[in-house]
């Protein structure tokens, strides 16, 4: 089950934007539905190489719960479940964006490695 959303209290912005962005994951399913618009379950499964079925739902309930995510279900059979990213989760993104330029110039410094995903993406 979703943790409650989270509502403090904080002691800075900082505080408050690492809350709803703390997790493994979470940074990286921003990322994967910012590049690829609509995503469904299996589909962010393979895209985050390591990645288990429990931490994503439970990343993606609690994203939804923070309105980051919007998760669209169609009457279908099977049924058939679509990720987004909600405006306020896109408004997180490009806050991230100076950050991801942080890492990236830390792994060139480093000289640290890199998971090439579409290697790891085919089944």
């Amino acid at each position: 089950m979703a943790k409650a959303p989270r509502c403090g209290p904080y002691i800075c912005g900082i505080d408050a934007a690492l809350d709803v962005v703390s997790g493994k994951w979470k940074g990286l399913i921003l990322w994967e539905l910012d590049t690829h618009r609509v995503r469904r379950f299996a589909e962010l499964r393979r895209g985050l190489p390591g990645v288990s079925e429990k931490m994503l739902t439970q990343h993606l309930r609690e994203m939804e719960a923070d309105g980051l995510v919007h998760r669209e279900v169609y009457a279908e059979v099977p049924p058939r479940v679509e990720y987004s990213l909600t405006e306020h989760g896109h408004t997180l993104n490009q806050a991230l964006v100076p950050l991801g330029a942080w890492g990236t110039e830390r792994i060139r410094r480093e000289g640290s490695q890199v998971v090439d995903v579409a290697e790891t993406s085919h089944p």
